[in-house]
């Protein structure tokens, strides 16, 4: 569970650098590396979206039992 509570956070993480980073190539007039980077987002968008849906199911399961 605190392996999936890491990677969340860097999932965040990488996803806030990506939104600044294509801000700042596309301030910079570098469309191919902000057309990169708003890829990316959309992929760690996709196993961020695919990561809670499995916490939700395991939190629905509750603790396993002994």
């Amino acid at each position: 569970m605190k392996k999936k509570i890491f990677l969340n956070a860097f999932y965040n993480l990488a996803m806030i650098l990506c939104i600044m980073g294509a801000f700042w190539a596309y301030e910079n007039k570098s469309p191919l590396i902000s057309i990169f980077l708003v890829a990316v987002l959309a992929a760690f968008l996709f196993f961020k979206v695919k990561l809670i849906k499995e916490l939700n199911k395991e939190l629905k399961q509750g603790p396993p039992k002994k």
